[in-house]
């Protein structure tokens, strides 16, 4: 197919040999399936190409962002005034955001796409793919036994583990970026879009966005192995990275006992924002999904 003009500089520069075809188009970004030639030998492997942000609140903007680093304070203080610069570093700093975790959490074996490289608002990367060496389905699609929900289940409560170790959560980890990938005769969950990974300790709102995810990843599993839906992992995971007690080889229970305080009814009320504003963004997506069903 006749390469995107955002692609064309990677052609140029030896970094692409042919575009494919585009894989998917999202609100915030398009992929296209790429050949690439690496010491001699040419690959399969994909372009991201992220679109301008036009779908993200100022609170999205505002909690993901709380604490990122950008190159000098010019950068800051235009970000802080929304500028058109201000505007253009913010949307650089959430671009490599996704770039740097991904290295981040590649090199701390968690399973995640392998970047290659980021040129000009576009990343290159592994392509994951099913048994027929295809793109790889989302867990959306695919439907579990109750003995794979528990094997995939515990598998990612595992990852976000590692995550947490390295210092990063994922913010918006669901069925609908995590691929089935396949590979030595096994299918094993990889995960995808990191543009909105936050700092574990650098951050206010990592806690509230891990029991996020982590309790999507409960309820959607839990669909297929009912017993999932009345454990814990979230706030078990986040009591011992505070105590300073969790490492890869932890082995979690499941079980969590809160401990009794005051309750902050500011904090409360807010997490029961997020939980109708989550659900209502997974209702829609799923009614895409159905709507784009052949």
């Amino acid at each position: 197919m006749k390469a995107p003009s955002r692609l064309q500089s990677l052609i140029d520069e030896g970094l692409i040999d042919t575009v494919v075809r585009q894989l998917m188009s999202g609100k915030e970004a398009m992929v296209f399936v790429v050949r690439c030639t690496h010491d001699g030998i040419s690959e399969t492997r994909c372009a991201k190409i992220y679109k301008e942000a036009t779908h993200r609140s100022f609170r999205q903007a505002v909690d993901y962002t709380e604490n990122r680093k950008v190159k000098n304070s010019r950068q800051a203080r235009a970000m802080a005034k929304g500028t058109r610069f201000g505007r253009q570093a913010q949307e650089a700093a959430w671009q490599s955001a996704e770039v740097d975790a991904l290295y981040r959490l590649a090199a701390a074996g968690v399973r995640v796409p392998q970047p290659y490289n980021f040129h000009e608002g576009v990343l290159l990367m592994e392509l994951v793919t099913d048994a027929h060496g295809d793109a790889a389905p989302r867990l959306n699609d695919v439907a579990f036994t109750p003995s794979q929900a528990l094997a995939h289940h515990a598998t990612l409560v595992a990852e976000v583990v590692r995550m947490l170790c390295a210092g990063v959560v994922h913010g918006d980890l669901s069925e609908f970026n995590i691929l089935l990938a396949h590979a030595d005769g096994l299918d094993f969950p990889v995960i995808i879009d990191l543009p909105q990974a936050v700092d574990a300790a650098g951050n206010n709102h990592a806690q509230r966005m891990l029991l996020r995810d982590v309790a999507n990843l409960r309820d959607f599993f839990g669909q297929f192995a009912p017993e999932l839906l009345t454990t814990h992992y979230g706030p078990e995971m986040w009591s011992l990275y505070q105590a300073g007690k969790l490492g890869d080889e932890t082995v979690l229970t499941g079980h969590f006992e809160r401990a009794q305080a005051d309750v902050d009814m500011q904090s409360v009320l807010r997490e029961i924002d997020d939980a109708r504003l989550e659900n209502a963004a997974r209702q829609l997506r799923m009614a895409v999904a159905v709507a784009a069903a052949p």
